[in-house]
């Protein structure tokens, strides 16, 4: 399993490229599952409303989750994430969202599928 970021191209688009493919291909290749946090789907109302991505981003992934055989799962923000965030970095990874994304990451011991510098740089484990 690994967790999608709101920057990663799984979430921004349908395809996938480059060094994240080589992430999500064997997940999918084994049946394995995509997470994406709770709170992803508010940055990407957010973004969406900001312009800085389509409406379609949102409708594709709840198209993928809406599967019967999804590999994309939703991941809710709970009181175990919260007491992972704990060990994420504020100093590290300052915007709230973000830190709730890499605690969700932590938490479930898995990649994060991120292209945002400040996560690439923290203690989080990233793919792309």
């Amino acid at each position: 399993m690994a967790l999608i970021h709101k920057n990663s191209p799984v979430a921004r688009s349908s395809t996938v490229e480059g060094q994240c493919q080589q992430v999500v291909a064997p997940s999918v290749d084994s049946n394995d599952q995509i997470a994406v946090s709770a709170i992803t789907f508010i940055e990407i109302v957010y973004l969406i409303d900001k312009g800085r991505i389509q409406t379609i981003t949102l409708d594709r992934l709840g198209n993928a989750l809406s599967k019967s055989d999804a590999l994309v799962v939703a991941i809710p923000v709970d009181w175990q994430t919260s007491r992972t965030m704990a060990s994420v970095s504020r100093d590290a990874i300052p915007d709230m969202p973000d830190r709730i994304i890499a605690a969700t990451a932590l938490h479930l011991g898995v990649p994060l599928i991120s292209r945002d510098r400040r996560i690439q740089l923290s203690a989080v484990e990233t793919v792309w």
